[in-house]
Order: structure tokens, then C-alpha cells, then sequence
């Protein structure tokens, strides 16, 4: 095995805002969950806690996934995408992602041009 460098949350290329998308996706499924925001501060955390920490822009605080509702992510892995501008989280979900109490953020789809709700909330 080669050596790999030390990962380092200020090599990412963060927008204006100082944060980066991170897609969340339930590591044993596939099934995509959410998107939210990072700053470097949100991927150390989420590193150093296995608990994924998004950065909420409505609060301009650190949003910990989970820490209210209980429906919590846990870091299985995190991926960074080949420009470095976008993240991948690989979690364990427990209980609904979206804060409308349903499994996914991704519950309409357009079909034919009308827009179909796919799941309703738990």
C-alpha cells in the first residue's frame, strides 16, 4: 500500500459561502436521502464525531443530524467527488431523513410533466 496523504477539510473547494453540498446516501441501500451544506468546520466534525453535521444556512449554525428529531446518520464513509467541490456521505439512517418525516428530501418525481408524490410522511 502506497502512502496517502493526510486529509485535510481546506483542500476542498468550498462556494463564496465558505460551504460545500454533501449528498447523503444510506450505505446499505443505495437510496439517496438528502442533500445539505458543509463548512470545513461541519466535515471536521462529522469525521471526528461519526455523526454527520451539516451546516444549517437558515440558523448560521451547526445542524448535527438527528440531534432533535432522533432520526440520526451515522458516518459509515465520506466521499469527496474528482473536483473536490462536492461531498458524498455514505450513513446508517435511523428513521426518516427529511424534515417532512419522510425516508427521502427526494419524494416527487415529474412524470409526463405533473409531479407525483412518491412516499407519504411516516
Amino acid at each position: 500500500m502506497t502512502d496517502q496523504p493526510e486529509f485535510d477539510p481546506a483542500g476542498l473547494k468550498y462556494d463564496a459561502n465558505g460551504l460545500i453540498p454533501c449528498i447523503a446516501q444510506e450505505a446499505g441501500t443505495g437510496e439517496v436521502l438528502m442533500m445539505a451544506w458543509m463548512n470545513a468546520a461541519a466535515v471536521a466534525r462529522t469525521l471526528e464525531t461519526g455523526r454527520v453535521t451539516y451546516w444549517s444556512r437558515s440558523r448560521g449554525a451547526f445542524w448535527v443530524k438527528g440531534e432533535s428529531s432522533g432520526h440520526v446518520q451515522e458516518l459509515v464513509e465520506l466521499r469527496i467527488d474528482c473536483d473536490r467541490d462536492c461531498l458524498l456521505a455514505l450513513v446508517r439512517q435511523t428513521g426518516p431523513a427529511c424534515h417532512t418525516n419522510r425516508r427521502s428530501c427526494f419524494y416527487t418525481a415529474v412524470w409526463d410533466g405533473v409531479e407525483v408524490e412518491l412516499m407519504r410522511p411516516e
